[in-house]
């Protein structure tokens, strides 16, 4: 092995610069802090991704993302196996699409204009917890830093190193992105689809973007016995799609938001390091939404960290906390909405064609005007009142 050169140290090292670990880098460059960001690959970098923020995003992002969205979405057909199509939109966008690539770039791109220093294409190898922050070995260098932000996604190897008895679940997840040129989108302009039906417990998906489709499925629970037989089957289904040649999809991890984990006193911070994003398993449980609550949980994380850099009585486990009170407490309650979607399906699409007051009430969770919390009371006392004129009917007639 050849000889490292002398140690350099940071006040914070991140090792993966995509959304989650690019917005902590930047909120803690912007405040004068020594970064160091770590990237095994290259930016930009192309990945196959569903690509979908939800419009919520506005609040906690400034108006320079817009610059790389390729479809504002402010509706969703829902099918059932490819059947029964129904339109819910909303006045006002409910998500914007990106491609990964273009997306992790700009915030990659701006963490550096703010002073944090990149390396790219340096892959982060060993780590040794010190009394006073942590050393990481890479196949470069050495460095000491006093915090460590593990920002590696699903796969991460700070959790795998540093974490080792957080064992949390991830769900087999395909996907595929095709070239549509110039033809119209499909299921049209503002639009993506959703097949409650297309898998066991899960969903299938079809996301519009500029010039392309990203088409994908997701187990939620459980394992299916062939991943690619429920895709090719989703793509067979959905008449659009039949006669198009579908790339072959990709494979990756899930890493969704775990319940039995979420109550672990050392789930994302361990002395001196800390997780955020998919690294994290901070991913929406009902619909595996992870872009929005990476940057969310990055700008956590960083707060996190300058609290005790700016007051000794100050702990990293705050961020812990703020993640339980703000993230946590949203994955919850969508880990129960999500229990009753993927256990009946096709119930379950039935009662949003009927119940679409309840749809319009989650594309509110998606703009941010709801919490889960407001929603789901709000969505039992929709379905209560329906059900109390259904039997005040039958009991007049």
């Amino acid at each position: 092995m050849p000889t490292l050169p002398d140690r350099k140290s940071y006040d914070v090292l991140v090792v993966g610069m995509g959304p989650a670990g690019a917005t902590a880098a930047y909120e803690l460059s912007r405040a004068g802090v020594a970064v160091l960001g770590l990237d095994k690959q290259s930016h930009p970098r192309y990945k196959v991704c569903g690509g979908g923020l939800s419009s919520r995003i506005d609040k906690i992002l400034d108006e320079e993302y817009k610059s790389v969205v390729e479809h504002t979405v402010y509706g969703v057909q829902f099918t059932y196996r490819g059947e029964d199509p129904f339109l819910i939109q909303s006045p006002t966008p409910i998500a914007f699409m990106v491609m990964r690539d273009r997306f992790d770039h700009l915030l990659l791109e701006k963490a550096r204009r703010a002073g944090t220093e990149v390396h790219e294409g340096e892959q982060a190898l060993q780590f040794l917890q010190l009394p006073d922050g942590v050393e990481v070995i890479t196949d470069r260098g050495r460095y000491k830093t006093r915090v460590l932000i593990g920002a590696d996604g699903a796969n991460s190897i700070v959790a795998q190193r540093l974490f080792p008895d957080r064992r949390l679940s991830r769900m087999p997840t395909l996907e595929s992105e095709m070239g549509i040129g110039r033809q119209p989108v499909y299921p049209g302009e503002g639009k993506v689809l959703v097949d409650l039906g297309a898998t066991a417990q899960g969903y299938a998906w079809i996301f519009p973007k500029k010039e392309r489709l990203s088409i994908g499925v997701a187990e939620f629970k459980g394992r299916p016995a062939s991943p690619r037989g429920v895709f090719d089957r989703f793509i067979r289904d959905e008449k659009a799609l039949s006669h198009m040649a579908v790339p072959r999809p990709h494979g990756h991890p899930l890493p969704l938001f775990s319940v039995s984990g979420a109550s672990a006193p050392d789930g994302l911070v361990r002395h001196r390091a800390l997780l955020v994003g998919d690294a994290g398993h901070l991913v929406d449980p009902l619909f595996g939404e992870g872009i929005y609550y990476a940057v969310r949980s990055g700008q956590l994380a960083a707060a996190g960290v300058l609290g005790t850099f700016h007051d000794s009585r100050r702990s990293l486990l705050d961020y812990e906390m703020d993640v339980i009170r703000e993230i946590y407490a949203e994955f919850r309650v969508a880990s129960r909405v999500a229990r009753i979607v993927y256990t009946f399906p096709r119930l379950c699409h039935q009662l949003m064609h009927r119940y679409q007051e309840v749809i319009n009430l989650y594309y509110e969770v998606l703009q941010g005007r709801e919490s889960y919390q407001t929603f789901f009371r709000k969505a039992k006392g929709v379905v209560k009142a329906s059900f109390r004129e259904i039997l005040k009917e039958t009991l007049t007639f």
